[in-house]
């Protein structure tokens, strides 16, 4: 065996497996896997009448809707990579998840799958943000690596009104 070889023997993790030694186990920040059942994945959007959008931002540490909260997101390029970014929480999922969509600073050049959000605290540059309505994650509450601010109950109101008209999920009201 050469050297080479002998040294990323050491540095790779060997897998029990074939199949899954094939495939690189990057771990994300903060020690969850960067895919899989205990990482923040993307997921088809949910079917109409599934979700109910309600604001319920709490500060309690507990993603809730309508906060802004930060976690490691795979690329949709390569789902074993990604980086730490913004996700607006939606509503909540099955078990100890929540369904979410990132959050991007960079202006849309189209912007038919994104909706403005303004700025706000979770920007520490104070640059204006938008939502990605292009793809939906699902976030275990272990994955959210910090909660960044909440948006204002009428900016969450217009956001749900606006993916209620392109998913057909419903939207209710906090009262």
């Amino acid at each position: 065996m050469g050297l080479f070889s002998r040294v990323m023997q050491l540095l790779v993790p060997q897998r029990p497996d074939a199949a899954s030694s094939q495939i690189p186990h990057i771990v994300a920040p903060g020690g969850g896997a960067g895919s899989g059942t205990d990482g923040i994945v993307e997921v088809a959007a949910p079917g109409a009448g599934t979700l109910n959008l309600v604001y319920s931002a709490q500060p309690d540490g507990r993603p809730d809707a309508g906060e802004v909260v930060w976690g490691w997101v795979p690329y949709q390029e390569d789902p074993h990579q990604g980086k730490d970014r913004p996700l607006l929480i939606l509503a909540p999922a099955s078990g100890d998840r929540v369904y979410a969509m990132k959050l991007t600073s960079r202006q849309p050049a189209d912007g038919s799958d994104h909706i403005p959000l303004g700025s706000g605290p979770w920007d520490h540059a104070g640059r204006p943000s938008w939502l990605d309505v292009d793809q939906v994650y699902l976030v275990p509450r272990r994955g959210v690596r910090r909660e960044g601010a909440a948006v204002a109950p009428e900016v969450f109101d217009r956001v749900a009104e606006q993916l209620a008209a392109r998913f057909g999920w419903s939207v209710s009201d906090v009262g």
